[in-house]
């Protein structure tokens, strides 16, 4: 079973130093144990296994596939390691191991891109969690050579080439059927790449939680159903539809009645007592047919506006919005308002091209819209998701007028991003101090969706590649505002609806299998008590 705690490679490397200075655990026998540890997945999960290869690198990651190669000959299984850095040369405890393993009659020769049998099974131990720049030269060759063998693939500690902060692929990286991963769980295992690569993921402390537990806080935690029973509390039993809260969807352009629709049903579904739609007066009767809870009010300009946004208590603002000029004047009339909001979408692409505030708001971009706002490209905002959620987190307190100042936004995401690496977001140096009530929560969504505070970061672990398609988003947004309405702080309103919509689309995912997975399917399994 996983924790909820994430760390990174640096404070993995801490903690391991922690049970070996003050638990006297020496380090060997952690190695030992890490090797063990593999082997035992690698037999549970492909028992047939008679043939088994494992790829070596230079460090102490090479000393966990020695161990690997020494259980697995022990044994009786057929074993080949193949190394990249000649096992003579090895330091500390990892040549202690690759000395034991010599001492067996098992193969052992120097990797050759040419001469290669694949085994029933393949172990990345080429490089471990301490990498930083592109693999290249023969590691790259290697790499290339692991991904292209027929046998599943077994990573130690984490697949080569993955960035073990940020879920980034340095270059090239190992695509692996499953992972073990040891000590603490590394956060780039969760997000970015990170998830397709690892394929299953296992994790063992190594019997180090004893003397770690509480030792030093988390780089980020992992949302949990935990935090659901706890923000999510029994309604009294005299409760009414007032005291649920009253969410305002400002959505629902030319052709786009459906992203509102979403929103406002899913803001239902998850305990609004009262959900009203501003949209176009030509979508009026196509969603009262669909869901008649929600109360639809056809409007042409900001102020057939304003008497709803003094009755509502969250405004959820751009569900299929548009960039015209009518969505224009409603965003900024919602914008002016002091209410709790949850920016998405198209509201999002407006917020990019002005210089107003977005206090007191939840902002929800995918990659792209990020980008936008930040005013950088996709790739750079996929390379360092953490840095990116912390930059648009902190961004109305960097700028002090706005989350994203110019279309070019180069103001706002230098200053943030300073901001964020010098307290050790970008760094990875452990939790990032940073000023508090900001008033922005960015949910920054993809592979591992991150819930940014400017204080706290959390990761969603569940969610499914059947949610690439359209109006996943809108959902997202009317849940968040119906958590809101009800009287949860912005960001545990983020995280509950982080994990409720990707709970919900698992679920039904696996109804209906993840390529004919639809966003309205969402709202079917959406069950809370």
């Amino acid at each position: 079973m996983l924790t909820t705690a994430l760390y990174t490679p640096e404070q993995v490397r801490e903690l391991d130093q922690i049970a070996i200075t003050e638990a006297g655990i020496p380090g060997l026998r952690l190695m030992e144990r890490a090797g063990r540890r593999a082997f035992a997945v690698l037999r549970s999960n492909w028992p047939q296994a008679r043939r088994i290869t494992i790829f070596c690198g230079g460090g102490n990651n090479a000393g966990d596939g020695y161990v690997v190669g020494r259980l697995a000959h022990e044994a009786g299984l057929e074993v080949e390691v193949i190394y990249l850095s000649d096992p003579h040369r090895l330091k500390g405890d990892a040549a202690t191991q690759a000395q034991r393993f010599l001492e067996t009659s098992a193969a052992c020769k120097p990797f050759d891109a040419h001469q290669l049998d694949s085994g029933d099974v393949i172990v990345d131990a080429l490089l471990g969690t301490g990498l930083d720049r592109p693999v290249a030269g023969e590691y790259a060759a290697a790499v290339e050579a692991i991904n292209g063998q027929k046998g599943p693939v077994l990573a130690l500690d984490i697949p080569s080439g993955l960035h073990a902060r940020t879920g980034s692929e340095l270059g090239c990286a190992v695509q692996a059927h499953a992972t073990v991963t040891f000590v603490g769980l590394k956060s780039g295992l969760f997000t970015a790449r990170g998830p397709a690569l690892c394929g299953t993921l296992f994790f063992d402390d190594l019997g180090t939680a004893a003397v770690n537990a509480n030792r030093l806080e988390p780089y980020a935690r992992l949302v949990s159903p935990d935090d659901l029973t706890t923000a999510l509390t029994p309604r009294p039993r005299d409760a009414h539809k007032g005291d649920c809260g009253h969410v305002l969807i400002i959505g629902g352009g030319p052709g786009m009645a459906g992203a509102a629709r979403l929103a406002g049903e899913a803001a239902l579904r998850c305990g609004a007592g009262l959900v009203s739609v501003a949209t176009r007066t030509e979508h009026i009767s196509a969603l009262v047919g669909a869901r008649p809870e929600l109360m639809v009010h056809g409007v042409e300009s900001a102020n057939q506006i304003a008497a709803l946004l003094e009755r509502c208590t969250t405004i959820v603002v751009g569900p299929g919005l548009g960039q015209d000029s009518w969505a224009d004047e409603l965003w900024h009339a919602a914008m002016a308002s002091p209410i709790s909001k949850v920016i998405d979408a198209d509201g999002l692409n407006i917020l990019a091209n002005q210089g107003v505030a977005a206090d007191n708001a939840v902002l929800t971009p995918h990659p792209g819209e990020a980008a936008r706002l930040l005013g950088q490209s996709t790739a750079q905002i996929s390379a360092d998701r953490f840095a990116a959620a912390r930059a648009l987190a902190l961004s109305t307190a960097a700028k002090g007028t706005g989350t994203s100042g110019t279309s070019k936004g180069a103001g706002t995401i230098a200053t943030a991003i300073a901001t964020a690496e010098d307290n050790g977001a970008a760094k990875g140096t452990g939790t990032v101090a940073a000023p508090k009530g900001t008033g922005t929560v960015a949910v920054l969504k993809g592979p591992g969706t991150i819930i940014d505070d400017g204080v706290n970061v959390a990761l969603a672990n569940c969610g499914n590649p059947g949610m690439a398609s359209g109006g996943m988003g809108d959902v997202l947004s009317g849940m968040i505002g119906a958590f809101i309405a009800q009287g949860l702080d912005l960001a545990t309103a983020a995280r509950c609806a982080v994990l409720a919509h990707g709970t919900a689309a698992d679920k039904a995912a696996a109804v209906r299998g993840e390529r004919s997975l639809l966003a309205a399917d969402l709202l079917e399994e959406i069950k809370l008590d």
